[in-house]
């Protein structure tokens, strides 16, 4: 029997919901949920909020600024970028500090927000000791912060959250082809997005139901970068 022809499926806009309404607390990310809802009540102006790639670190900022009106910035970016501007926000995240942040510029921020009264989250895949950080005030400074690890989803966040993807594009699945998934899948948000989105554009262009054989395939592709 001739497979069913294959259709192009419309390529329309679908953004994750990433709102405080959205967030799905876990083990691995409780820690960072309570650090969202006790704003501004923290218990230092500084937070280093660390974890590995796909943890959903992106998520806790996407909310916290919806949350507070902060204003977000790239590390690299930084010196590029008025510090009074920045304070002028009720706070301000500095994302990927991993990735390398201006020494100087970093330490006038924290120190233009403490005179205001203001608050820094900064997000990194590491802690502050693997930074480079080559001035001593900005290092003590960076010590007193304090620090809130998010970890990778364990089964349960990861089974939640890849029904809410689903849910989101009104897709009504088997749940044994998530749990399919949960026991294959990196431990990444990241990879979910990817992968839930995949699935639903190659079961639309081949018109056929979401299966495990079909789930199967599109998560090897998605692991591999295709």
């Amino acid at each position: 029997m001739a497979e069913p022809p294959r259709q192009l499926p419309l390529d329309l806009p679908h953004e994750a919901a990433l709102s405080r309404d959205d967030f799905l607390v876990g083990a691995s990310n409780r820690a960072a949920f309570e650090l969202l809802e006790r704003w501004p009540d923290w218990p230092s102006p500084v937070v280093v909020l660390a974890g590995p790639v796909g943890s959903g670190k992106t998520h806790i900022v996407k909310a916290f600024q919806e949350e507070t009106g902060a204003a977000v910035i790239s590390a690299r970016d930084l010196r590029e970028v008025s510090v009074e501007g920045l304070v002028a926000a009720p706070a301000t995240v500095v994302e990927d500090a991993h990735l390398g942040v201006d020494n100087t510029a970093l330490f006038h921020l924290l120190n233009a927000s403490r005179q205001a009264g203001k608050t820094v989250l900064i997000t990194s895949r590491t802690w502050p000791a693997s930074w480079k950080v080559t001035l001593p005030d900005l290092m003590s400074r960076l010590r007193a912060a304090t620090p809130v690890e998010i970890l990778e989803p364990d089964d349960d966040l990861l089974r939640r959250v890849l029904v809410k993807l689903f849910a989101d594009r009104q897709i009504a699945v088997d749940i044994g082809v998530v749990d399919y998934l949960v026991v294959r899948m990196e431990r990444s948000l990241e990879v979910a997005m990817r992968a839930v989105e995949a699935i639903d554009q190659e079961a639309l262009a081949g018109r056929v139901k979401i299966t495990k054989p079909l789930a199967g395939r599109v998560l090897e592709n998605v692991h591999k970068g295709i």
